[in-house]
């Protein structure tokens, strides 16, 4: 098997479709491709929709694997990866893409070509856009504590006088080498998976693929951002928390669990505590100067309180 597509479902069947729908025409440019679509248990009809779907279009190419429970982003993906990664004819390549994406053609090929030309680099992503051709951040850079108290500042001239607390790249149109890729269309050498294994099922949601790419930098494997392969995005139609036409909901736990989870696996007990407070200094004085600016709230709601609540302050420092 050449490339296999994971596409992990959570009560989005008819996205799921449609992705699933743009992946007909690149299973035959790739030639040896499956894809697998795992369901979270999501508890609607999203496995009789999927499953009639699949049946309907005689995709033999696709597969639906029902999970007994939902156990977040990684345990569904690792799910459809599991299987497939241990055994003889194991693919060369794996891609996960989330449902609330459609492909533009050439995408999959495209991430496939540019690691088999550039065998050093382990991960691929791909530009990510919207419905009417607006470019996604799709790759940043790894979170830190300074840049954590930038991000609580949001000061513009304060992020561009310590440059490396920035976490945007001036993204164009080459392919460039970038700490991690936005796992809504990443594609992942199968190498990667031999040398560190696969995704932390620690994590429910969020921060996973910038703990996967971190572990596959540790471990010699670069992460490169390649627009040439293009993936439309239907950016928070997934999760809700992200969606750029309103404001974002109240953070559900598990977010701050993950970034909690994150700093201290790879930065430790200090450093966790230095970013906590660096950037619930900075967020502070945000919202004192919002107010006094008289600038817009577009902040998820009780978000500075349940920062406090989820930080290594009140909850520790022992992995979760």
């Amino acid at each position: 098997m050449k490339v296999l597509v994971v596409v992990l479902n959570y009560r989005t069947p008819d996205l799921a479709v449609r992705c699933l729908e743009s992946l007909e025409a690149e299973v035959a440019e790739v030639g040896s491709m499956h894809v697998v679509v795992t369901d979270n248990d999501s508890g609607d009809d999203s496995v009789a929709i999927i499953g009639e779907a699949i049946e309907r279009h005689s995709w033999r190419w696709c597969e639906l694997m029902p999970l007994s429970k939902n156990g977040g982003y990684c345990f569904g993906n690792n799910a459809g990866i599991r299987p497939h990664l241990f055994k003889e004819g194991a693919p060369e390549f794996v891609m996960l893409l989330n449902p609330d994406t459609y492909i533009r053609p050439g995408a999959v090929s495209r991430l496939v070509s540019y690691l088999e030309r550039h065998e050093d680099v382990g991960i691929a992503g791909a530009r990510l856009e919207g419905p009417d051709g607006a470019i996604q951040n799709g790759a940043f850079r790894f979170p830190t504590p300074t840049r954590e108290m930038l991000d609580g500042f949001r000061l513009g001239i304060l992020s561009k006088a310590m440059r490396t607390g920035d976490i945007f790249y001036d993204l164009g149109d080459q392919p460039m080498a970038v700490d991690w890729v936005v796992g809504a269309a990443m594609m992942i050498r199968r190498e990667v998976f031999d040398d560190i294994g696969l995704l932390d099922e620690g994590y429910f949601l969020y921060f996973d693929e910038v703990d996967f790419c971190l572990r596959a930098r540790r471990a010699g494997w670069s992460a490169h951002y390649v627009p040439q392969s293009v993936v439309v995005h239907l950016v928070g139609r997934s999760t809700g928390i992200s969606d750029p036409n309103k404001r974002p909901p109240r953070f559900p736990t598990y977010w701050f669990d993950s970034r909690r989870r994150f700093f201290l696996k790879h930065h430790g007990a200090v450093k966790t505590l230095a970013a906590d407070l660096g950037f619930l200094g900075g967020y502070t004085t945000w919202r004192v100067r919002r107010v006094i600016q008289r600038k817009p709230d577009g902040d998820p709601p009780w978000f500075w309180l349940d920062f406090l609540r989820n930080s290594t302050l009140l909850k520790g420092f022992d992995l979760e």
